[in-house]
């Protein structure tokens, strides 16, 4: 017996066996339950998802001689003619190769007659879309007041070229892309049923390469059991796409959540011997970042599969912000790979953009940049997202924070469990938080810190950040600084104390007030001012900090 394609074999034959049109399924099967068949349907829709064999399936429903329920029997002589193509009362029709008027004319000839042998004539019109303007409009006031033994079902990849005064006409059915999951379990099934040894991760790779459409899965699930020779395993189904499994991708990031350029490029290196499609690879860090970014936020969210354990490990290494800031490069990066002069060049440069931008990296930059005598003062990068913990001064004879490099004198503080909040701006700077945690931060005041709480007082002005989240990142890193369990409080009231926030802006706005003085009295500006009548533009005086350069 010849060889038939998987796509073929597995063609669903009545509307249980369809996978992933559920609300079509619902609106046909209740129409043929109440007897309430309109005469044209209209099914649009990518490619492999569905349609001609939705029409399938109800052309045989509709002349089904032995029907139960909504589905065909499959046993009648109707329902095997028209799997085997050979009843007589179905036409189907190619409109791709028939475009033209006449052909149309010579096909509606014989709508007026009865069905020879079904209880309808059944017309099936493959890719509607491609008909002429001619041929649309002969078909026009057939489809309007067609005989009562006639249906009609269209099927399209593309509605909008179909004139509305025959969309206008017709029920309309949009089918659906399918997710990877229901073709990867439709993979599994038909594997089953084969006795076909496979690995989950090529299920899950084909299901992925698919796209959405289930044809385009079983085509390329029948060309990787030929490439591996009947037992599917991960390393030959990559080989076969032209891809890469996720053990490199994980690696990858493993080395970002490290936050070392030195692994990241070895991890680079040891993934260019694949010779990788590295679009293909930023499409799965794409993926695997998305479900750390939910384990991170909802974790009873996450996709419960053999890789849910690596994605929850990194979930609780890496940082929301820095997770969606690796996103963003990498989504914004592929557009990229393309101009760069050589694909692995262009992945590296993306990579290295990830560590660079990240915030510990930046603030790292700007410690840099700034004096030896001001960067004494500040507390070093580590490269993490967490500070290494410290002890908070126990007595007013501790200095408020501790340099491990320079011993910097500093003022002796009062205990912060005092309430007065003077030492809250240095243990926000030594948390080294970003992001909202820091926002959070900045807009509260200390009011006790004992060996087990902390109790922060928020400006109400400021609630809406006072989240959830928010509020156990910003625990967990008082914890990790303080080197014990700390249950945090915070509390929404009038504040008369200012906040590290206000204490900000009320610098910067000094700053700007200086600048602008500064700029009114300057003898230069004045020589400009008397000579060419010029004038300071408003808003255009900026002050710059000690280690900016001025441009």
């Amino acid at each position: 017996m010849l060889y038939q394609a998987l796509a073929r074999k597995w063609r669903p034959h009545d509307f249980t066996e369809v996978v992933g049109q559920e609300h079509v399924v619902k609106a046909l099967t209740h129409a043929l339950e109440a007897n309430r068949m309109h005469h044209a349907y209209l099914f649009t829709g990518t490619r492999g998802v569905g349609k001609t064999t939705l029409a399938r399936i109800l052309a045989k429903a509709i002349n089904c001689e032995d029907r139960q329920g909504p589905n065909p029997c499959g046993r009648c002589l109707s329902c095997r003619e028209v799997d085997d193509g050979r009843f007589i009362d179905l036409i189907e029709v190619d409109a791709a190769s028939r475009t033209k008027v006449e052909d149309t004319r010579e096909l509606l000839e014989n709508v007026q007659y009865a069905p020879n042998q079904g209880r309808y004539k059944v017309y099936l019109i493959d890719e509607v879309h491609m008909l002429s303007g001619h041929s649309f409009n002969a078909l026009l006031k057939t489809l309007e007041e067609p005989p009562p033994h006639v249906k009609f079902l269209l099927a399209t990849t593309d509605p909008q070229k179909i004139p509305v005064t025959v969309l206008s006409r017709c029920l309309q059915f949009n089918l659906k892309r399918l997710t990877p999951e229901q073709i990867r379990a439709q993979m599994v099934q038909i594997l089953a049923a084969e006795n076909l040894e496979f690995e989950p991760g090529a299920a899950k790779a084909l299901a992925r390469a698919a796209r959405g459409s289930m044809r385009d899965g079983l085509s390329l699930l029948d060309q990787a059991i030929a490439h591996c020779g009947g037992r599917l395993t991960d390393t030959g189904v990559s080989a076969m796409l032209g891809t890469v499994s996720r053990e490199p991708v994980y690696s990858l990031l493993d080395a970002l959540a490290e936050g070392r350029a030195d692994t990241l490029l070895a991890e680079a290196a040891a993934l260019a011997e694949f010779s990788p499609d590295y679009q293909d690879v930023v499409q799965q860090l794409l993926a695997i970042l998305h479900q750390i970014a939910i384990a991170q936020f909802a974790p009873d969210a996450i996709r419960h599969d053999e890789e849910a354990e690596c994605v929850l490990a990194l979930a609780r290494r890496l940082a929301p912000e820095d997770t969606q800031l690796y996103y963003q490069i990498a989504l914004q990066g592929q557009k990229d790979l393309q101009l760069a002069p050589d694909p692995r060049d262009g992945f590296e440069m993306l990579l290295l953009r990830m560590l660079a931008f990240r915030p510990q990296a930046a603030e790292a930059a700007a410690l840099r940049a700034v004096p030896p005598t001001a960067a004494a003062q500040r507390p070093p990068s580590d490269g993490g997202g967490i500070r290494e913990p410290r002890s908070l001064p126990e007595g007013p004879h501790h200095a408020a924070v501790r340099h491990p490099v320079a011993e910097t004198a500093e003022p002796a503080a009062r205990p912060a469990a005092a309430g007065t909040g003077r030492d809250w701006p240095q243990m926000i700077e030594a948390m080294n938080l970003a992001g909202m945690t820091r926002q959070l931060a900045s807009h509260c005041v200390l009011r006790a810190l004992t060996e087990q709480t902390c109790e922060l007082a928020l400006d109400p002005r400021q609630a809406q950040i006072h989240t959830p989240t928010v509020t156990n990142n910003l625990e967990t890193a008082l914890q990790k600084f303080l080197g014990r369990p700390i249950k945090l409080t915070i509390r929404s009231e009038s504040l008369d104390e200012e906040t590290p926030a206000a204490a900000d802006q009320r610098a910067q706005a000094e700053r700007q007030r200086e600048a602008e003085l500064e700029i009114e009295n300057d003898a230069t500006v004045h020589a400009l001012k008397d000579m060419f009548g010029a004038q300071i533009v408003a808003g255009s005086t900026r002050p710059l900090d000690s280690h900016e350069n001025p441009r």
